[in-house]
């Protein structure tokens, strides 16, 4: 996410950090290597041209200037502002209403809208423990409510049908009468999406607004469309009270653009950020969290709540147990760790969270392929239980039969249990209570491996 302006950002202000004290000059080059990394990120120039004299006006300030360390300072200054342009601490949605709350979708066609509905209704039963019901209002396009439906049905979410020959309003009126009945939380309402703002859609989505008074409308905006998006939000906002933004596809957009352009242009809030396909992968939007992703400095907290979601505990506390026992991290515990890093999207999902990972060479990244996580899971499902406790007895014929086992080559089996004796030395630590230690050995490995 926002690869390219991270490694933009992190260079310039790395050449500054070693500096000794801040003058107008080295500040300046700074400041238009920055300015140069926001523009390339297709932010809109005047949330840059503010974003520049912000910054300025702070580096020359006494606070920075009788700093012990000025060039850390103005990476605090650009990492403040970068908040600051984003919004503040996330708003989350409104619920405080008579049930059910009723969410209004809009955007435009193929930002991910239909994707979004679902994925918020997940997001609302799994950790706001909700009971929610999903409708769509899309009588354009037959395949959304198709999709809708089986998206609905997959997660566990009410679903409440609709046909073309109906009108968006009454479709939406018959879903919250029925959800009344159904004691549901909160209504999630689809809408239709065009290629491009029209008077007939936006006179449409008004109505519909004006019918069931909705506590929360969100618009759905492609990121990877940069400060376009800005500009799309501003033309609903225009129209509809908007209360906040949902950003789709962030996960391929390494620009930036739209996540540092929005807020600005419209004034809303950025709620929810969409980070993949699946129908987990949406976020809260927590501007200090991005900026520090954005500055390469990671995210341990989102990384943290993540793992805390998707993560099965049980499995955890079972391999805290066996090692605080002094037993030995054997291939069961290490194929446990890799399903759960696979149950939470991959290693390419938690990357970017990861501080430092800026440090690595982007060659080295893009070797991050989550389809190995099941070539390497293939591969200790070969083995027999035997050898799965005791790694040490996998010579030459058990090899070569694990290999044929699983469709793979012996360099693969040779990998696996190359990587099995890191881990397990990094377990051995952990053992020993020295989280200093693991720490330090965790760093040295994704420095050394070739991911």
């Amino acid at each position: 996410m926002f690869e390219n302006l991270t490694d933009r950002l992190s260079g310039t202000l790395k050449k500054i950090k070693g500096q000794g004290r801040l003058t107008e000059s080295n500040i300046k080059e700074t400041l238009r290597e920055v300015r140069m990394a926001l523009l390339e990120a297709d932010v809109a120039l005047p949330v840059v041209t503010d974003f520049i004299n912000s910054v300025k006006e702070g580096a020359l300030g006494q606070e920075v200037q009788a700093s012990l360390n000025p060039g850390q300072a103005l990476i605090k200054l650009v990492q403040a502002e970068l908040i600051k342009v984003m919004g503040e601490p996330n708003e989350g949605l409104n619920l405080r209403t008579n049930p059910p709350a009723i969410v209004l979708m809009a955007g435009l066609q193929g930002a991910g809208k239909t994707t979004t509905v679902a994925k918020l209704g997940r997001w609302l039963q799994e950790t706001q423990k909700k009971k929610v019901g999903v409708v769509s209002a899309d009588i354009y396009r037959p395949a959304a409510i198709k999709q809708l439906q089986t998206l609905a049905n997959d997660l566990g979410l009410v679903f409440f049908e609709s046909d073309l020959s109906q009108k968006p309003v009454d479709i939406a009126n018959a879903a919250i009468e029925a959800a009344k009945k159904q004691f549901l939380d909160v209504v999630i309402v689809d809408t239709a999406g065009r290629l491009h703002v029209d008077d007939a859609m936006m006179s449409e989505i008004k109505e519909l607004h004006a019918a069931i008074n909705p506590i929360e409308t969100l618009f759905v905006v492609d990121s990877m469309t940069g400060q376009d998006a800005a500009n799309t939000a501003k033309a609903f906002n225009d129209a509809l009270p908007l209360t906040g933004i949902v950003l789709t596809k962030a996960d391929g957009d390494a620009r930036g653009g739209a996540a540092l352009s929005i807020r600005h242009i419209t004034g809303k809030p950025i709620k929810f950020i969409g980070m993949g396909e699946k129908t987990d992968a949406l976020e809260l939007f927590h501007p200090d969290r991005i900026a520090s992703r954005i500055l390469g400095m990671g995210d341990m907290l989102s990384l943290i709540e993540e793992i805390e979601q998707k993560a099965d505990k049980k499995v955890a506390e079972k391999l805290a147990q066996k090692l605080q026992k002094g037993k030995s991290f054997d291939l069961e515990d290490f194929r446990a760790q890799l399903q759960q890093m696979q149950n939470m999207g991959g290693l390419s999902s938690m990357i970017d969270k990861l501080p430092g990972m800026n440090e690595v060479p982007r060659h080295m990244k893009d070797k991050v392929n989550d389809k190995e996580l099941a070539r390497q899971i293939a591969v200790i499902n070969s083995m027999t239980k035997q050898e799965r406790a005791f790694p040490d007895l996998i010579k030459g014929n058990r090899k070569k039969r694990i290999a044929a086992g699983c469709g793979q080559e012996l360099q693969d089996v040779n990998r696996i249990l190359k990587q099995y004796t890191i881990m397990n030395k990094m377990m051995k630590k952990f053992k020993k209570g020295n989280l200093t230690n693991l720490m330090r050995g965790m760093k040295s490995n994704l420095r050394n491996m070739q991911m």
